[in-house]
């Protein structure tokens, strides 16, 4: 770590639960960010201000206008642009140190198994039910450990699986067979500090992940309603009939 490092992640490094060797620990490391909507938006600024060493950064979708009411790593001028080639571009302006990488197509289950092999953290900011058991189930297969996150109107939760903890529920413990159909912002609206509420706390987990410090939300469900300015945490029982992590 350099001087700049040092000037540059000072505040951080003075909390006792980071200090310089957690710090070191984030520069070392790669997360992948898989969808950089509402929610990877902030993920992304978060861990590349925080000093995260490598961002893979994923989503074949380009900016449109309708977006930026609360995806805020894209501007007006990256309407019709990849969102991937956006976000990288905010980051570079944010933090130049860290290294990103951009994957502009779908991931299939071959692209997502070899991304995992390198990938120390995995935070899903996508919103569709389909696409978060894929991570789920190669998250479980590679031991990575996933954050996930969701908000719809002016509600939001957040989940950790860490598959390193053998009593540790999964995303298919909390949803096994639930359907996509209307439940989204483009169907039903969502407040903007919402998204960025909920992908802060998931880019709050990640770090903890990575530097290994606190307790993450593993076995809970964190819930937001933004109405009642309520904080729920739940309780989540790892189940042993689950499909994808169950006995």
């Amino acid at each position: 770590m350099n001087d700049q490092d040092l000037l540059r992640y000072n505040r951080q490094i003075m909390l006792p639960e980071i200090d310089i060797a957690g710090q070191e620990k984030l520069q070392a490391s790669t997360a992948l960010i898989i969808g950089l909507g509402g929610l990877g938006c902030p993920v992304a600024l978060y861990l590349a201000a925080a000093g995260v060493g490598t961002l893979i950064l994923a989503d074949d979708d380009s900016v449109e206008l309708s977006n930026l009411q609360r995806q805020i790593a894209h501007g007006t001028a990256d309407i019709d642009r990849l969102k991937v080639a956006s976000a990288a571009d905010s980051i570079k302006d944010l933090n130049p140190t860290t290294r990103v990488e951009t994957i502009a197509t779908r991931l299939t289950q071959q692209t997502l198994t070899d991304l995992l092999a390198r990938v120390d953290v995995v935070i899903d900011g996508t919103d569709n039910f389909s696409t978060r058991f894929v991570v789920n189930d190669a998250c479980l297969a590679s031991r990575t450990p996933l954050v996930s996150g969701a908000a719809v109107q002016l509600q939001g939760q957040v989940m950790v699986v860490d598959p390193r903890q053998d009593d540790a529920p999964c995303y298919r413990c909390l949803y096994q067979q639930a359907t996509d159909e209307t439940f989204n912002c483009a169907e039903n609206g969502v407040a903007a500090p919402v998204v960025g509420i909920i992908g802060t706390i998931q880019a709050m987990e990640a770090l903890k992940l990575l530097a290994g410090f606190g307790t993450t939300l593993a076995g809970y469900l964190l819930v937001f309603d933004a109405a009642q300015m309520d904080w729920r945490k739940l309780k989540l029982p790892k189940n042993p009939a689950c499909q994808a992590c169950g006995e």
